[in-house]
């Protein structure tokens, strides 16, 4: 089969390089890379031309309005069987295609998706980011995956779909946030086959610091209300887990001002943290970087929840976003 690979980039050349570079190298060779420039004051052309050589690599310039606008802007622009829908900040392994190919030549599938890691490469930030957006004692189950705790939903750093089935479904939406599971909700909805693919993961490098990593869970919380209020059926008991988190780390800290034992649940799942993720690292810098972005990871989302059931649905406000001048970052 032919893959359209579709990458929205918005002030990224570097991290287009790494992708690029990565894709010279795949086994598998029955693809063309779709490269949309988002309104970017930092353009990869320089980058991408470097490659026209060695890959079938087409460039778009348009005006700013967000990743699911630029994705359907490609989208409509591909000439492959399959798209393949990408983060900019992504670098694949050499047999990410391959192992797709293989996968759907045994099951002709509509959609699916594929897990994240991290690269050696990595700063110790970045790997504990990772560590706290799919371990199981954060919320990595709730993302879906091999120990998952609701069913897959194919992720926009991640996923590929039929490009018929793209189109029927209209595209992503207009969400500046969760466009990506609000397109995997309309494709179960749709009643089309999406299946999980352990082999087809790819190294995510996701936020650069903790500061903008809170910004990415919070909009992701606030997400998660907007999802709900256009599919009630969408939220799970699951997807409250942070909020709960939140209001207990409140409580738990609020009470070791009287009783320092209070603070005991905080210390004991700051110690499984971060002895899973110095196993998982091996590395106690990380494992203690990673207890840091877990809680950011969980009150980030949780304070978001929290904010936009308040507005959404007690005030009930109109949908929004926070940090929306930034969703890129």
């Amino acid at each position: 089969m032919f893959y359209s690979i579709i990458v929205p980039v918005f002030n990224r050349p570097n991290e287009v390089d790494e992708l690029l570079a990565s894709l010279i190298n795949q086994t598998y060779k029955e693809f063309e890379v779709l490269i949309i420039e988002d309104g970017s004051e930092i353009p990869c052309h320089h980058i991408v031309s470097q490659y026209n050589n060695d890959l079938d690599i087409k460039y778009y310039q348009k005006k700013n309005s967000g990743p699911g606008n630029t994705r359907n802007y490609g989208a409509e622009r591909s000439n492959g069987d399959y798209l393949i829908i990408l983060d900019s900040d992504c670098i694949l392994p050499r047999t990410y295609l391959e192992t797709i190919e293989s996968f759907l030549k045994k099951n002709p599938i509509d959609a699916f998706g594929g897990p994240d890691c991290a690269h050696s490469s990595f700063t110790p930030i970045q790997k504990a980011i990772n560590y706290a957006m799919t371990s199981f004692f954060t919320t990595g189950g709730i993302r879906g995956g091999k120990k998952q705790m609701d069913k897959f939903y194919p992720r926009s750093f991640n996923m590929g779909i039929k490009k018929e089935v793209y189109l029927a479904l209209g595209g992503f939406s207009k969400m500046r946030f969760g466009e990506d599971i609000d397109f995997s909700i309309r494709i179960f909805k749709g009643g089309y086959d999406c299946r999980y693919i352990a082999g087809a993961w790819v190294y995510h490098k996701r936020r650069t610091n903790l500061k903008r990593f809170f910004k990415q869970v919070h909009n992701s919380g606030i997400a998660r209300i907007n999802l709900y209020k256009r599919y009630p059926e969408s939220l799970k008991l699951v997807h409250t887990l942070p909020a709960l988190f939140t209001i207990f780390t409140c409580f738990f800290l609020i009470g070791a001002l009287f009783y320092p034992w209070a603070i005991l649940p905080l210390i004991i799942y700051s110690i499984l943290v971060f002895v899973d993720s110095t196993l998982k690292n091996n590395s106690t810098h990380i494992g203690i970087l990673s207890v840091a972005a877990a809680f950011i990871q969980l009150i980030g989302y949780g304070t978001g929840f929290i904010l936009a059931w308040w507005r959404r649905c007690v005030l009930k406000k109109e949908e929004f976003a926070a940090f929306e001048n930034s969703f890129y970052k």
